[in-house]
C-alpha cells in the first residue's frame, strides 16, 4: 500500500484545515529555537481523544492539548488530530501527507488509532486489526523513516467503560495487541496507553472516571444545555490525565530524555486549558 496521486492532491486541500486544527505549541528554551537552532516538533496524528477542541465544545478537550504541559520548553507540538479519523480515513483524506509535510529529521511522529478503525461497518474508516489496520499504520512509519523523523505507536486510549461489579474493561478488541505486535515487528516504540489508562480507570472506578470523562450535569455548560454523559471524550482533567502518562512513557520508552519533560507530578490547573473560538 502507498500514497496514492489522490491522496497527495487531497492533501493540499487538507493542509489548510490541517494547519488550523494543529497549532504547534513552540517554546524557546535550552536546545529551542535560540542560537539558529530549530525546537524539535512532535507531530500528533489521531482522532478526537487528542484533537484541539474550539469553544463551541468546551469543556471536551483533546489529551493533545494538555501534552506540551508535560514537555521541555526546547521541545513543539503540532496537534494533527481530528475528530472521527481512522487510520485509513486520516490517509485517505491526505492528512498524512500534510502532516509529514512538515516533519524534519529529529523530529517525532506519534500515531494513536483505533476508536474509528473499529467502526468496520463504515468502509471509509473501518480497518480489521491485523491486516488492514497494520497495513495503514506502516505508512506513518514509512513517511517518518523516510524523513529522518523517529515514529511512535500509541495503543488507544481506553473509554469509561465498567462491568457490574466495578471492573474497567477493555473496549478495544484486538486493535490494541495488533500494533504492540507491528511494533515488536518493525522495532519502533510503542507506548501502551491503551493498558495503562484502563489501569487508572481501575483505581479511580466508575465514579472517579466521570470526572474526566465528559459527564454534565444539564444546565452545567451553554455547549451542553441538557447535560452529556460520554464515556469517550475527556474533561480537561481527563485530558491532563493521559497526556502526562503519554509524557511519562515516552520517558520510561527512552524516546525522550529526562531534560524533554517536565511536571510530570505537578498539578495542572484546569484554568490552563483554553479553547479557541472555531476558524
Amino acid at each position: 500500500m502507498s500514497l496514492t496521486r489522490r491522496q497527495t492532491a487531497a492533501a493540499f486541500l487538507a493542509l489548510p484545515l490541517a494547519l488550523a486544527a494543529a497549532p504547534a505549541f513552540a517554546r524557546g528554551g535550552p536546545g529551542g529555537g535560540g542560537g539558529g537552532h530549530r525546537a524539535r516538533t512532535l507531530h500528533l496524528a489521531g482522532d478526537s481523544t487528542a484533537a484541539q477542541k474550539y469553544a463551541d465544545a468546551a469543556p471536551e478537550t483533546g489529551w493533545g492539548m494538555a501534552l506540551p504541559f508535560f514537555l521541555g520548553e526546547h521541545l513543539a507540538v503540532a496537534n494533527h488530530a481530528v475528530n472521527g479519523r481512522s487510520s485509513r480515513s486520516f490517509v485517505d483524506e491526505g492528512r498524512l501527507t500534510a502532516l509529514l509535510d512538515g516533519v524534519r529529521p529529529g523530529d517525532l511522529v506519534l500515531v494513536q488509532f483505533g476508536h474509528n478503525d473499529e467502526k468496520t461497518e463504515d468502509p471509509a474508516r473501518g480497518t480489521d486489526p491485523w491486516t488492514t489496520y497494520q497495513e495503514y499504520l506502516r505508512l506513518y512509519l514509512k513517511g517518518a523513516r523516510e524523513r529522518r523523523a523517529r515514529p511512535v505507536l500509541i495503543t488507544p486510549v481506553e473509554r469509561r467503560r465498567f462491568a457490574d461489579d466495578g471492573t474497567a474493561r477493555p473496549t478495544h478488541g484486538e486493535y490494541p495487541a495488533a500494533m504492540r505486535a507491528l511494533a515488536a515487528e518493525e522495532g519502533v516504540p510503542v507506548l501502551d496507553v491503551q493498558a495503562l489508562s484502563l489501569a487508572r480507570w481501575q483505581e479511580l472506578g466508575p465514579d472517579g472516571t466521570e470526572l474526566l470523562f465528559n459527564w454534565l450535569e444539564p444546565g452545567a455548560s451553554p455547549n451542553y444545555p441538557d447535560g452529556r454523559q460520554d464515556n469517550t471524550h475527556f474533561r480537561p482533567a481527563g485530558a491532563v490525565a493521559v497526556a502526562r502518562m503519554t509524557a511519562r512513557a515516552l520517558l520510561e520508552a527512552r524516546v525522550l530524555a529526562p531534560r524533554d519533560v517536565r511536571g510530570l507530578d505537578a498539578h495542572v490547573p484546569e484554568s490552563r486549558i483554553t479553547w479557541p473560538q472555531p476558524a
